[in-house]
């Protein structure tokens, strides 16, 4: 038997298959430039069948999605039906360049495998019991009461296989250690880990609070909203697209493509040189106060596209963690198999 699963973008499907026993990785790729799900999905059905991966339709025992906004309705991994793609579907509004891509995805495989259970593992969950005082806004309460208005925190799946698996490199258990996670990639966050829970992180009602990432700002003063629509006549939909696909390193270097930074950097280029700084600071901001936070860490650890693969990254984190004795390790993040070991759990 085995487990699909995928992470369906807006124009792009991830997809890993395991063996439902012993989880080992059996096949993997990309659907690129997809212009619907549907057809991409059945794409890649029929790769599973050329591959000799599956012979019959029935060996596919689940197929697990990455969902990226469970909202208050998802602490825990979800059996997809009706119900629950309403209540995605409902959530689509707090993550807008991710939810809706994960339900086309869900109707897509509904199609081509009516019959295949569904399970959708949520970023958010990891953070679902963080301590009100780290997840509740200093707005007025009945905001978090009525509206729901809180830090949810996003990445959730890759900081808990980060977590676990440094306490495999470690050989310590999980709940003996105190660990800051930083997921570097295209959305950057950082999450204060402590005996295995997650305490506090860096996004929070959306994905769009906490590090400078590729396209989106992060943390700013939020009166800079109300200065853009005075001076600029800028529509809310305007500013939003500004917030999220026009800032960051796109923003200050007019690209998002962390190589391509890279090395217009260490070739002294101004602006490159700007904004890695800038990536910089903020990065050593959290991991300050997060340490603040737990009193004793273990590790920090980095990863996703950005800490996997920039040398100059993690050379300067390393440099600069080791004045307080502080070990980085550098893991490669699987969100995919993280789903899978959910996935097993559940079934």
């Amino acid at each position: 038997m085995k487990i699909l699963v995928l992470n369906s973008g807006s124009s792009s499907i991830k997809y890993k298959v395991f063996d439902y026993n012993s989880l080992s990785e059996l096949l993997s790729g990309e659907e690129e430039n997809i212009s619907e799900h549907l057809q991409a999905v059945k794409k890649l059905v029929d790769r599973l069948f050329q591959s000799g991966v599956i012979s019959d339709i029935s060996e596919i025992k689940a197929v697990g999605h990455r969902v990226v906004h469970g909202g208050d309705y998802f602490k825990k991994p979800a059996l997809i039906n009706k119900e629950v793609i309403k209540k995605i579907e409902t959530l689509s509004f707090l993550a807008p360049l991710h939810n809706p891509a994960n339900l086309a995805g869900i109707k897509a495989v509904q199609k081509h495998l009516p019959n295949t259970p569904q399970i959708a593992v949520f970023d958010t969950s990891f953070h679902a019991d963080m301590p009100n005082y780290a997840k509740i806004y200093p707005l007025p309460f009945e905001y978090y009461e009525k509206l729901q208005i809180k830090r949810y925190g996003f990445h959730g799946i890759s900081h808990k296989y980060l977590a676990h698996k440094a306490a495999e490199i470690l050989g310590k258990k999980i709940e003996e250690l105190n660990l800051i996670t930083l997921h570097l990639g295209g959305g950057c966050s950082v999450c204060a880990i402590k005996e295995g829970k997650s305490i506090e992180t860096s996004m929070g009602f959306t994905p769009l609070e906490g590090l400078m990432m590729g396209t989106r700002c992060g943390d700013i003063d939020s009166s800079i909203i109300f200065y853009l629509k005075k001076e600029l006549k800028l529509s809310d939909e305007e500013i939003e697209t500004v917030l999220n696909k026009k800032s960051g390193f796109k923003g200050i270097c007019n690209t998002s493509n962390a190589k391509e930074i890279e090395q217009n950097y260490l070739q002294n280029e101004p602006r490159a040189k700007l904004a890695i700084d800038m990536f910089l600071h903020r990065i050593y901001k959290y991991i300050g106060s997060y340490l603040m936070l737990l009193e004793k860490v273990d590790a920090v650890i980095i990863s996703g596209g950005i800490g996997e693969n920039s040398q100059l990254i993690k050379e300067r984190i390393e440099e600069k963690i080791k004045n307080f004795s502080l070990k980085l390790l550098q893991i490669k993040t699987n969100e995919e198999l993280q789903i899978a070991k959910e996935i097993k759990a559940l079934l």
